[in-house]
């Protein structure tokens, strides 16, 4: 081979080397380029082309009452979803998924013709439903289980707790406010198809979030409070014929709210077919004139500004008394001459409230109402709460002051209005009201837990416990409007409330239509138990202490019996003199046990010292020593004989004497 040839022949051999070398830097760069940079974008429409993913609603965290009784918690439910793909005759299918599920065929039909891969048919089926879908045996059918929200107990508590819609969001209730809570991570599932779209193999659940993220809630509740409130609330608007109702069972301690109920119930297990007012809460979403229920924190303030005592009269002027252009009666058409501000409240007097709301002035009572907690929101871990309504004290007239002195011309919750009681009950200290008492994992391990909150003081405790007596009064005493309310050996204080509904049609407040309540807690000298009863619009028994007392009487009786049988425990009574002023009259008083007289004569027994003692705490005293007591008066005892400490030897009589005077 000639220098010619060979010089061309390397030169080929050199040209063809370089192209090699370029064409495999290209393959090279191309398969990185593939692999590196845009691999994971390929891999993902591979997976789309041969997988089929479909996200599933998470499972909720259990609702819990303060007894661990679920309220609400999360099943597994068949769904019925259709690949139309693989659905060869959409009317015959539309027909047979019909007949199972009762939704239209028309519907179905429209759904699988206008979708291409995926669609549901039917969400959260019956069992029966789904085995029948089973021996359908449908190509393009399939089912799938996703967790659904089911209420053991129906309504109990039902618009407290809410409801959760289709789609697993908290709706209403407390499944709304701790919807980020309750609410777990989602779940996927996924299945292989060939280049035909035909399915490989059956879904496979593929959990793709933190379980452990999900809470449960553990409420104050306690479900058997809340099941005695509503089933005697349920009575009680069927006796007297009423448009609704609204209880709320309280711990004045603690701000722990033990019941809430509503008439008409709510199931939310059935929340599709439920009317929009049945699923609200009213007890924290209406407000309403409290009428004579307010009365208590108009005489509360008046005695913490010392503008009144217990013992002041009042002219009632005999039924009717003029203010500026308006006069006032008392309810029911009722006369009353001079009363004591004791007498005032047991008689639930309207003239006698407007007096000493003129004493007290209209700045001093707006301050009360306020720090009370009136004219602004609870803040009770609830949606949908709203304020009522106080007008600026600026923008009273002399006749505002005297209709907002006996609950009309103000509006209030039923929840400001029991809290509001609760600081009476709680020597003066308004708590705030709360439902939840913690948050547990899914191992039931405490995440966090919320303790009691004190708002303010709003009234000493002096003026508490004085107010305490006069509750008591309007109760226990003959001729109070509270009577129907009173319990056996324990103690209540109350008031009950008649207000009267504004006629918008007409612009006054109706005779006709009426709201009846009545409030109270016991055991008056250690209350454990607020509570408060209101009926909306009874046809029969319109007055608080006919329609509304006898409820909390009763549910008081089963709180007693079934849940705190110590509050009411006491020892074989006898019959004792007890002198209430100028009458003298026989009430059942403890009897001295064999033990506490074997106790008294092994040692030397000495009186007692029964001073600022209520009745109650000095004849529990009394029976420990094994004495028996006359009892004169009412309130704290002020003074008694004989003298404390001396030697009681062969007497076993000791007279005290009680007063509400400072």
């Amino acid at each position: 081979m000639s220098a010619k040839s060979k010089k061309w022949f390397r030169f080929r051999i050199a040209t063809l080397l370089a192209m090699f070398l370029v064409l495999f830097c290209v393959l090279v760069f191309r398969a990185f380029h593939l692999q590196i940079m845009t691999g994971k974008t390929y891999k993902n429409l591979a997976e789309k082309q041969h997988n089929k993913a479909l996200q599933l609603h998470p499972e909720r965290g259990i609702i819990f009452d303060r007894n661990g009784e679920k309220l609400a918690a999360s099943i597994l439910a068949d769904s019925v979803f259709a690949d139309p793909s693989k659905i060869d005759n959409v009317d015959e299918a539309a027909a047979q998924l019909a007949a199972v599920t009762g939704q239209p065929k028309k519907a179905i039909a429209q759904q699988i013709a206008k979708s291409k891969n995926f669609c549901w048919v039917a969400r959260m089926i019956t069992p029966a439903q789904s085995e029948q879908i089973k021996n359908l045996k449908m190509e393009g059918v399939y089912l799938i289980q996703e967790p659904k929200r089911f209420y053991p107990s129906r309504e109990l508590a039902g618009q407290l707790i809410g409801f959760v819609g289709m789609d697993s969001n908290g709706l209403e209730g407390l499944e709304m406010r701790y919807d980020s809570y309750l609410r777990g991570e989602p779940e996927k599932i996924f299945w292989g198809r060939d280049a035909r779209g035909k399915k490989l193999y059956l879904p496979e659940r593929s959990v793709t979030g933190k379980k452990d993220e999900q809470l449960s809630l553990v409420l104050t509740l306690d479900s058997r409070i809340q099941h005695a409130v509503e089933s005697n609330l349920k009575e009680a608007v069927f006796r007297t014929r009423a448009r609704g109702g609204f209880i709320i069972v309280m711990d004045p301690r603690t701000g722990e709210i033990l019941a809430m109920a509503n008439s008409p119930v709510f199931n939310p297990n059935a929340y599709a077919s439920a009317t929009a007012d049945n699923k609200r809460n009213k007890a924290i979403t209406d407000c309403f004139d409290p009428g004579s229920t307010f009365k208590p924190f108009l005489v509360a303030a008046a005695i913490e500004e010392g503008v009144v005592k217990e013992s002041d009269r009042f002219n009632c002027e005999n039924g009717a008394y003029r203010v500026a252009n308006a006069t006032f009666h008392e309810a029911n058409r009722k006369r009353h001459g001079v009363l004591t501000v004791r007498e005032i409240l047991k008689y639930s007097s309207n003239i006698g409230s407007v007096k000493i709301s003129e004493k007290l002035g209209r700045e001093k009572f707006h301050d009360y109402i306020k720090n009370f907690g009136f004219g602004q929101k609870t803040n009770i871990e609830l949606p949908g709460e709203i304020s009522g309504l106080l007008r600026p004290w600026k923008n009273w007239t002399q006749v505002d002051t005297s209709t907002v002195a006996f609950g009309q011309g103000i509006s209030v919750t039923a929840i400001q209005l029991v809290s509001a009681l609760s600081a009476i009950a709680n020597d003066g200290v308004l708590m705030q009201p709360h439902i939840v008492k913690k948050f547990v994992d899914v191992n039931g391990e405490t995440v966090r837990e919320f303790a009691p909150t004190a708002v303010r003081r709003v009234i000493s405790a002096d003026t508490a416990r004085r107010m305490t007596t006069m509750l008591t009064n309007v109760v226990g005493e003959q001729g109070g409007t509270g009577k129907n309310a009173a319990l056996v050996n324990v103690d209540v204080a109350g008031k009950t409330g008649t207000a009267q509904k504004f006629d918008f049609a007409n612009k006054r407040f109706s005779s006709e239509r009426v709201r009846t309540s009545f409030m109270g807690f016991f055991p008056a000298e250690a209350p454990r138990f607020v509570m408060l009863v209101s009926i909306d619009e009874p046809q029969l028994h319109k007055w608080g202490g006919e329609a509304a007392a006898p409820v909390f009487k009763s549910i008081s009786q089963q709180i007693i019996r079934c849940f705190e049988p110590d509050i009411g425990e006491t020892p074989p009574v006898q019959e004792t003199e007890i002198n209430t002023g100028s009458k003298i009259r026989l009430v059942s008083t403890p009897a001295v046990s064999p033990a506490a007289q074997a106790a008294a004569t092994e040692e030397e027994a000495v009186v007692p010292d029964f001073r600022g003692m209520t009745v109650r705490q000095a004849l529990k005293a009394a029976q420990e020593k094994g004495l028996e007591m006359k009892v004169t008066g009412s309130g704290w005892a002020s003074s008694q004989k004989p003298a404390p400490g001396t030697p009681l030897k062969g007497n076993r009589l000791c007279a005290v004497s009680f007063s509400t005077e400072d």
